[in-house]
């Protein structure tokens, strides 16, 4: 399958920088996504040639930093609300994600993977390519969750929206114009009391560091080129408002230096936190 048929370029490279940490990255692992390079199945070699060739590069450095603090972050916190008795996870924008099939938790767990109907399809003939099984429930659910429907195609595969939940929803937001973030966030607002949110955004350019400035520069202006432009960015306190506007109370924001154990970025490789994004951790009202 082409990847013209599949998950878009950016979920491509989000799972190649998921794996490539685990390759060519130093101790502490950040995060370990030891699934990732198989899902990614005949598109692992020549991703991970960027990565394996330019380690130290700038901007894979930083798009490893990227993704593996923002998987850190909100897997931490999952795993403490499934502790505390929540057992529905939904993954808003799923693409390569390997929970369901590489965390024990997930055995607890209903896992309701949310994408793009031609994501699923992709994903599912590469977990079986892979050779892969889930560790617990994984329900795919095809949802465009930027529009006003995501309640009802997660209900009709099962969710049960009188029980919280633990969403995440990483490495989309900056690909959404702000009303449709805020559809997103009104839907899940709209969920059961005790509900959790985790997810990423992109800084405004006035509190980006020069390296999270550099990244955003280069990245975006490629993103653009494949059909995939940025078109949202926002400071922590118009963040704040947005998410109380919905019903949805912050618990915590956090840079990336900020959100994981700072003993982490105690590295002896070219891995270092920017001031490129924020992760956002609210819970519903």
């Amino acid at each position: 399958m082409t990847v013209d048929q599949g998950p878009s370029r950016t979920a491509l490279t989000a799972a190649a920088a998921r794996a490539a940490h685990l390759i060519v990255d130093a101790e502490p692992r950040i995060f370990a996504d030891t699934l990732a390079e198989q899902l990614l199945g005949e598109h692992a070699e020549p991703l991970l040639a960027y990565h394996r060739g330019q380690s130290d590069h700038p901007i894979l450095t930083s798009a490893r930093a990227q993704v593996v603090c923002r998987s850190n972050f909100s897997e931490t916190r999952l795993a403490r609300a499934v502790n505390r008795g929540v057992d529905q996870y939904v993954i808003l924008g799923a693409g390569l994600d390997t929970f369901g099939y590489r965390d024990d938790l997930a055995a607890g767990v209903r896992t309701f993977e949310v994408d793009h109907e031609v994501t699923q399809r992709w994903k599912r003939l590469a977990v079986a390519d892979a050779g892969l099984s889930p560790r617990g429930d994984v329900v795919p659910v095809a949802s465009d969750f930027a529009r006003d429907h995501l309640v009802a195609d997660l209900e009709q595969a099962g969710f049960d929206r009188r029980r919280p939940a633990f969403v995440s929803w990483l490495g989309v937001s900056m690909y959404l114009s702000r009303g449709s973030i805020a559809a997103t966030l009104h839907a899940v607002g709209a969920l059961a009391s005790g509900t959790e949110l985790v997810f990423d955004y992109i800084l405004t350019d006035d509190l980006r560091d020069d390296v999270g400035r550099l990244y955003a520069e280069q990245v975006s202006a490629v993103a653009a080129q494949t059909g995939e432009p940025w078109q949202s960015a926002f400071d922590p306190d118009d963040m704040s408002r947005l998410l109380a506007s919905h019903s949805l109370t912050v618990e915590a924001q956090a840079d990336q230096a900020q959100a994981i154990d700072a003993a982490l970025w105690k590295r002896t490789d070219a891995l270092a936190p920017s001031r490129l994004a924020m992760l956002a951790h609210a819970k519903v009202d």
